[in-house]
């Protein structure tokens, strides 16, 4: 497996579904994620016994999604420990930062974790018709309080058609996450793709199986082919990329993914490279 990871056959990063519910309803989101929903904990020693089995396989790094992972309240003192082992991105709409969460975030300045914001519109209000009210003001006055502490912080742009996009829109967001103190390699635009509740809003890019990367993605309710294969359409969830309903030992969905890789077919290469 390293050596699939080494020639880029496989991406060295191992994904963790640390829950399914959010404090937002985003209009594309890829798991139907809202307050309410069911929770699906992927459970934190879980997390930290595969982190650790992860870096013996020959994985270079973890990234944690949800959901909005700040919901779980020991998500700091995970994204810690898991800090220990390998380098951290976690995945966050960056609305919960303030107050007691954002005191419970400033040990992670000096470890090797990145949170990933997502920011999708230099407007207020074309940005918070996408993801909710006050969404747009929150994440401006966060970022500059994860800078400050010494947090590592990316910038996430989701849009339909990132090849649409007016090039002057894109440079009015670039200009205002530069401001935020986040520079543009640390700034990642990606499509929005049709699953969850995107699909059933007819948004976005088709995501076949040969077209995403391998990324062994694990969540409560098993081991996916990629980060973007566990969503969830009308309450259901997605097992066209499902690899294995067991995730402990890691090493078997290891064995499922590879298997897998070793089965598809050469050809020419249509994956979508999102981020």
């Amino acid at each position: 497996m390293a050596e699939a990871i080494e020639n880029g056959e496989l991406s060295g990063r191992l994904w963790f579904y640390s829950n399914y519910h959010c404090n937002l309803r985003c209009t594309y989101c890829l798991t139907e994620s809202a307050p309410g929903v069911a929770r699906r904990e992927l459970g934190l020693d879980e997390m930290l016994a595969a982190a650790h089995e992860a870096r013996s396989l020959g994985f270079t790094d973890i990234g944690v999604t949800g959901g909005e992972p700040f919901l779980v309240p020991e998500m700091p003192m995970l994204l810690a420990s898991l800090a220990e082992i390998l380098p951290v991105v976690v995945l966050s709409n960056a609305t919960l930062f303030y107050g007691s969460r954002l005191k419970a975030l400033e040990p992670l300045g000096a470890a090797p974790v990145h949170i990933q914001v997502s920011l999708d519109r230099a407007d207020p209000d074309e940005n918070d018709e996408m993801r909710g009210p006050e969404n747009f003001r929150r994440v401006v006055e966060a970022i500059p309080e994860l800078v400050e502490r010494g947090i590592g912080v990316r910038i996430s742009t989701t849009l339909e058609d990132p090849d649409a996009v007016d090039p002057d829109e894109m440079e009015r967001l670039c200009k205002l996450h530069r401001s935020l103190g986040v520079p543009d390699e640390d700034h990642v635009v990606r499509p929005v793709v049709r699953r969850g509740r995107a699909a059933t809003a007819g948004m976005g890019v088709a995501a076949t199986f040969d077209q995403l990367d391998p990324e062994l993605t694990l969540t409560a309710d098993g081991a996916f082919w990629s980060p973007v294969g566990p969503t969830v359409r009308d309450g259901r969830l997605d097992t066209d990329m499902l690899l294995t309903h067991t995730t402990a030992p890691l090493a078997a969905p290891v064995a499922a993914l590879m298997q897998v890789l070793s089965e598809r077919r050469d050809g020419e290469d249509a994956r979508l490279g999102i981020k």
